[in-house]
Order: structure tokens, then C-alpha cells, then sequence
């Protein structure tokens, strides 16, 4: 008997089901999950026939598109020489040759790179760094990281801490994680300027705040410009020039997590660049491999590398199994001078106008709170939670798949749409906050 496509997808699905436990789902009321077939430029083949412009580049991620010619051929370029040895006692041109690269590409200061699994994991390293930093400088007592509320750094547990404690994701560890030291976030808006009351206010409680836990932090979290799975919430970079001050003033380390805004999507190579901010430790992931393998990258300046060198120890206390993983590098290396290779900056302007212009009649709107854009992100926040099972589907019989959350309808789209897709992008969501409400 020969099953028809449909029976066929059903029979995947009732299998996912019962084996398969998805990102923040419920295996007892789980939310529906679509079978994809394939995947190709910026679209997604789903099984039920349907085809929808990937508006959130797989979590940010896939920035050149599926299946690029390009970096399909440095995968299988490497896969043909080896693909994975131990990162320990050995090393591989792949990973000299993208540590080399992101050297040249990031902050000046930032002279050495340690390669981890995943974005999560690559914050876990910058944290233990700077603890064995201020160790390595007789600040035993310094075991505690700052940062701000709203922010997101991932789902590992040193991640988590730094995380808001109250409005993010992991109020469910209140009690089993380090308890870090909190100041207010930064006020709403990129264009706020540094003279405005409300971030001179801020800056003043951040100052109270670092003053008064001088002796007990070892460096400031943050990430910079926009923070991401808090609430695409973005903020002046006149307020990462203050985070710097006082992380000159009191010792701290400044560490920014560009695992979300790296690699262009605010409009400048890394978000940093718009505050004229230099980081002493860097984090980048996502869209480091244009969404092809998990990896993620760790790069801190020399001074902070010497330092922990010359410690307790004399070693960066961690080594994962896969890191510098050579099929994971070599695509990297590709996805990062294909980046490169064209004006990428003009891109990212053209989805920010096409989005401002697409999203701009949500605005109006009933139960629509704001719409904002920067660079390659465009957000509508709505007055309360949305309802995801039928934005989702709004936005999908619409072409276009998103994954809203809280209270966000968002894309980041792939660099590669044209105008025509970006204007599907915001007319298709536009249309399903008008419908869904």
C-alpha cells in the first residue's frame, strides 16, 4: 500500500510527537510544529506544499540564504580533508585562518580567540575568563558579574544569571543561580541622546550601582545596542560609553555578547561600532556560520589573556569536545568573506527602509504599543501577549513564517531578500496583527 504525501506527514508529525521535545514547549500541550521538506534562498518548502519567506533567518542566523552555492562548497571542500579532530594538542588551518579573520574584522584591542559550541557556551567562557582574570590579579573577592535588566545572554546556567531575573525567561532558577548584581535598563530608544534626563538618570544609577558593588564584581555583561530575546529592546549607544567608564573606573572587564547583533544586523559590522566602544572580551555566534553549524567564538585582548596566563593555574579553565570543530571554521571563513565581499552595509540600510516602510501601518493599529527598526530588525510590540499559534498562522497563509513571542511580532530577514520579499515581510505581518488583533 502506497501512503500519499499528506498520511506521510502526518505519520512524522504523530512521531514528533512522541519522541521530540521542541524549544520552550510543553509536551503535554505542545504548539503545533510544520514539517519542512527543503529550504532554498530565503524560502522554506514546508510539507503541506506551503512555501514562506524565512523572516527570521532561522534565529537569526542564516543571513546569506540556504543553500549558498558558496558555502556549500566550503563545507564540502573541507569534508573531503577531514571532518573533526580534538582541538586539544592539535589545531587545523580552518581554525587559524577564521581566527585570523575575526582578528581582523573585530575591535582592534581583541587579539585572541577561543572557539566554543554555541553562542551560550561562549558567554559561559567569557564569564569564567573574567573570574580568573581578577583572580590572577589578587581580586579574589570579585565573583560576581553586572549587567542590566532586559537583557538575554542564553540558557546555560552562568548565561542565565545575567539574565533578567524577573521578566526573562529563567524565573523558574531563582535561588539555583549566582545571584549577580543588577542596575536599571538603559532607557528606550538608538536616537536618544547623551545629554537626554532620562539617560542622564540612568547613568547616575549605574554609577551608584558599580560604586557600591566595586569590591564584588568581576566584569559588566551586556549586549550592546539592542538587546535581543529580552524584548528586541534597543537603547543609546551613549549608555555602552558610560558601561566603559565605569568599567575603567572600578577594574571591571567589559564583556559584549554580539551573539545577535554581529556580523551587520544593526547596520555597522558589530553594534559596538556605533558607540565607539571597544569590549575587553567579545562573544559571537548565530550568524557566524551563516547558519550552517553551531559554533560560536570567545576573543579577548591581550592584556586579559596574559594576565589569566600568567595565574593560578596558568590555563582558561575549559575545552569542549567539539570546539573548532574544521567543517563548522571553514564554512565560517566562507560566510564571513562572502559577508565581506559585498557592500553588505547599503543591504542592511535597504531592509531597514523597506521594513520601516512595511511594518509603519501597524502603527495604527488597535492593541499595537510600537513599532521600531534598526538595521536588519523590525518589531512590533503589541499592548499585550500575542497569541503565537495564531499569529504564526496568520503570517504563514500570508507566505512568510515568524516566530512571534511576549508580546513581539519581529523579523530579522535574511541579507539576501529582495525589495519585493522585505515588502511581503511587513505587509504580511502588518495584515496578520490587523486579523489576529
Amino acid at each position: 500500500m502506497i501512503c500519499d504525501a499528506s498520511q506521510m506527514t502526518d505519520t512524522w508529525l504523530e512521531k514528533d510527537a512522541q519522541l521530540l521535545w521542541h524549544p520552550y514547549s510543553s509536551l503535554s500541550e505542545p504548539s503545533p510544529v510544520r514539517l519542512v521538506r527543503g529550504a532554498s534562498g530565503v524560502r522554506l518548502q514546508l510539507a503541506d506544499g506551503v512555501e514562506a519567506i524565512d523572516a527570521m533567518s532561522s534565529w537569526w542566523s542564516v543571513i546569506h540564504g540556504y543553500r549558498n552555492p558558496v558555502l556549500d562548497a566550503a563545507l564540502k571542500s573541507q569534508v573531503d580533508d577531514f571532518s573533526h579532530v580534538m582541538f586539544g594538542g592539535l589545531t587545523h588551518e580552518p581554525a587559524i585562518q577564521l581566527a585570523e579573520r575575526l582578528v581582523e574584522i573585530t575591535p582592534a584591542p581583541l587579539e585572541h580567540v577561543f572557539f566554543c559550541d554555541s553562542g551560550s557556551v561562549s558567554v559561559e567562557v567569557a564569564i569564567k575568563l573574567a573570574l580568573q582574570y581578577q583572580v590572577a590579579r589578587g581580586y579574589v573577592g570579585r565573583t560576581r558579574m553586572l549587567t542590566v535588566r532586559g537583557g538575554y545572554h542564553g540558557d546555560t546556567f552562568a548565561p542565565m544569571s545575567v539574565c533578567d531575573p524577573v521578566n526573562g525567561m529563567h524565573s523558574l532558577f531563582t535561588g539555583a543561580l549566582q545571584e549577580q548584581v543588577f542596575g536599571p535598563q538603559p532607557p528606550a530608544g538608538f536616537d536618544r541622546p547623551a545629554d537626554d534626563p532620562e539617560l542622564q538618570a540612568w547613568a547616575a544609577a549605574m554609577s551608584a550601582v558599580a560604586a557600591s558593588s566595586a569590591d564584588e564584581v568581576a566584569a559588566i555583561v551586556v549586549e550592546p545596542i539592542l538587546q535581543g530575546a529580552g524584548g528586541m529592546y534597543p537603547y543609546s549607544p551613549a549608555c555602552l560609553r558610560v558601561l566603559r567608564s565605569l568599567a575603567d573606573e572600578h577594574g571591571f572587564l567589559l564583556i559584549l555578547d554580539e551573539i545577535a547583533t554581529g556580523f551587520g544586523r544593526t547596520g555597522v559590522l558589530f553594534a559596538s561600532e556605533h558607540a565607539g566602544v571597544d569590549p575587553d572580551i567579545l562573544c559571537v555566534g548565530k550568524a557566524l556560520t551563516g547558519g550552517y553549524l553551531s559554533l560560536a567564538a570567545m576573543l579577548c585582548t591581550a592584556e586579559v589573556a596574559q594576565t589569566v596566563s600568567n595565574g593560578p593555574g596558568g590555563a582558561l579553565m575549559h575545552g569542549p569536545t567539539f570546539m573548532a570543530n574544521p567543517l563548522a571554521c571553514s564554512v565560517a571563513l566562507a560566510s564571513i568573506d562572502l559577508l565581506l565581499a559585498q557592500d553588505w552595509a547599503t543591504r542592511v540600510a535597504e531592509i531597514s527602509a523597506g521594513l520601516t516602510a512595511g511594518l509603519a501601518p501597524a502603527a495604527e493599529l488597535p492593541g499595537v504599543k510600537d513599532v521600531r527598526v534598526l538595521g536588519a530588525v523590525g518589531v512590533v510590540q503589541l499592548a499585550g501577549p500575542v497569541d503565537m499559534v495564531r499569529m504564526t498562522d496568520a503570517v504563514l497563509r500570508r507566505g512568510v513564517w515568524v516566530r512571534p513571542f511576549r508580546d513581539l511580532v519581529y523579523t530579522m530577514p535574511p541579507y539576501v531578500c529582495t525589495e519585493s520579499e522585505i515588502a511581503t515581510i511587513g505587509s504580511a505581518i502588518t495584515d496578520a496583527i490587523r486579523e489576529v488583533g
